[in-house]
C-alpha cells in the first residue's frame, strides 16, 4: 500500500540553496520537491525544513547507562531515554560511542559495551527506538585490553564508525599538565604522590601499547569496511600517523596546524557543537569557530549536549560571514552521512530517505517542532 504525506509553505534547506515550496514523500522516500505553496498538504506556516541530523560522537549513552560513578542503570531503560532526547533533538541517525578499553582505573568490564550493543539492536527489532542507532566504537589505544574489548565487535554489521584515541599525559587532547591535572588528580581526589604513580603508569602503557594497538585496529577496520576516525591530533606527525592509518575523519583536532593539515588531506574534520555554542572548548584547546572561520570544518558532533547540534549551525550562520545556512546543515547532515558512506540520507533530495526535521526558529535556539524517519513521523 502507497502512503503518501504532502509537506508546504516550508521554508525547504537543500545543500546549496533555500526554496520555499513542497515536499512529497513515497512510501518513506522523498518522492518531489517543488517551489510555491501546493494546494493541500501540511502547512508548515513558513518553518525550515532540514534534514534529519546525522550523529557521529556521541557519549550521551554512557551518561544514561552510568549516571553516578559505580551506578549501572538497566540497559534497555537507559537507550530508551537516551533515544527521546536524541529524536527530539532532530537527530535521525546516531552513532552511540561504547567505550572499549579504560584509559583510568575501573571503566567498563569487557562484555559490559557487547551488552549494550546487544540491547540496542533488540530494542530496534522491538520497535523501542524513533532514531536509527548505529555503533561507534571509541578505542583507547594505550590500554592493555582494548584488542579484547574490541574483539567483541568481530563481524557485527552494526559497527560503521571505530575512532583511534591516547588520553595519557602529554598527548594529545592533554598536552600540558595543567589540563591533566585538573581532569584527573583533582576530579579524582588523588594525593601528589598517587598522582605521579598513576601519571607513570600511564605514560608507560601509552609508550608501549599506542602504535602497535592502532595499526592492529586500523587494518581490521580496512579489512571490514569501517570508517576509522584520529581523535584530538595536535601536531603534523599525528596527522601524518593517520593518513598512514587510513583514517577519514578527524575528530576534535586540537591545534590550527592538525585541522588544516587533515583537511587539505581529505580527511573531514569534526568538532563538538557544544564548542560552537559556548564559543570555546571545555578542555582549553583550539575554538570550533576559529576552525570555521578558516574554512577547515566540516563536521559537528553534539559530543554531549544532544541539542547542540541542532542549536550550532544556526549560529554560525548568524555569525561567520562565509557559512550560509545550508553550509551549516550540511555540517549535520550531508557531510557526516558521506564522511561514513551513508549515502542515502543527510539531504532533502529526490529518491533519498525522508528523514526530515520541521525547525521553528523565531531567534535564538530553534525548535524542532516534529520529527520523521524514512517518512514515519518520531517526534
Amino acid at each position: 500500500m502507497t502512503v503518501e504525506t504532502v509537506f508546504t509553505n516550508a521554508r525547504i534547506v537543500l545543500e546549496d540553496s533555500i526554496v520555499t515550496g513542497s515536499i512529497q514523500i513515497r512510501d518513506g522516500k522523498i518522492a518531489d520537491i517543488s517551489s510555491g505553496t501546493a494546494q493541500t498538504g501540511e502547512d508548515f506556516e513558513g518553518d525550515y525544513l532540514i534534514p534529519g541530523l546525522v550523529e557521529l560522537h556521541t557519549d550521551h549513552l554512557e551518561q544514561h547507562y552510568s549516571p553516578r560513578p559505580g551506578v549501572r542503570w538497566n540497559a534497555t531503560a537507559a537507550i530508551q531515554a537516551h533515544d527521546a532526547q536524541i529524536a527530539s533533538s532532530g537527530i535521525t541517525t546516531v552513532f552511540d560511542c561504547l567505550r572499549m578499553g579504560s584509559d583510568e582505573d575501573g571503566g567498563f568490564e569487557q562484555g559490559e559495551m557487547r551488552a549494550m550493543a546487544d540491547a540496542i539492536q533488540a530494542a530496534e527489532r522491538q520497535g523501542r527506538l524513533r532514531s536509527e542507532h548505529l555503533i561507534h566504537l571509541r578505542c583507547e589505544v594505550s590500554a592493555d585490553n582494548v584488542l579484547d574489548h574490541f574483539a567483541d565487535f568481530a563481524n557485527d554489521p552494526f559497527v560503521r564508525l571505530v575512532s583511534l584515541m591516547d588520553h595519557a599525559p602529554g598527548q594529545r587532547q592533554f598536552q600540558t599538565m595543567d589540563q591533566y591535572i585538573f581532569y584527573y588528580q583533582k576530579k579524582r581526589g588523588l594525593s601528589d604522590e598517587a598522582f605521579k604513580i598513576f601519571i607513570d603508569k600511564r605514560v608507560e602503557e601509552s609508550e608501549r601499547n599506542s602504535t602497535p594497538h592502532r595499526i592492529a585496529i586500523a587494518k581490521v577496520c580496512a579489512d571490514n569496511g569501517i570508517t576509522v576516525a584520529s581523535h584530538d591530533d595536535a601536531t603534523l606527525a599525528h596527522v601524518d600517523e593517520a593518513i598512514g592509518n587510513g583514517v577519514k575523519l578527524a575528530e576534535f583536532p586540537t591545534s590550527l596546524d592538525a585541522a588544516k593539515a587533515s583537511h587539505q588531506a581529505g580527511m573531514s574534520v569534526l568538532m563538538g557543537a557544544p564548542n560552537i555554542v559556548r564559543g570555546k572548548s571545555h578542555s582549553g584547546n583550539i575554538a570550533a569557530r576559529d576552525l570555521a572561520e578558516k574554512d577547515v570544518l566540516d563536521v559537528l558532533s553534539s559530543d554531549y549536549v544532544p541539542l547542540s547540534l541542532l542549536y550550532a549551525p544556526f549560529i554560525l550562520a548568524d555569525e561567520v560571514d562565509s557559512i550560509s545556512l545550508p553550509k551549516a546543515i550540511a555540517m549535520v547532515s550531508a557531510t557526516p552521512a558521506r564522511t561514513v558512506g551513508l549515502d542515502d540520507r543527510g539531504r532533502i533530495a529526490t529518491g533519498l530517505r525522508a528523514d526530515l526535521v520541521r525547525v521553528h526558529r523565531p531567534e535564538g535556539v530553534p525548535v524542532a517542532r516534529a520529527v520523521w524517519r524514512e517518512g514515519r513521523r518520531v517526534a
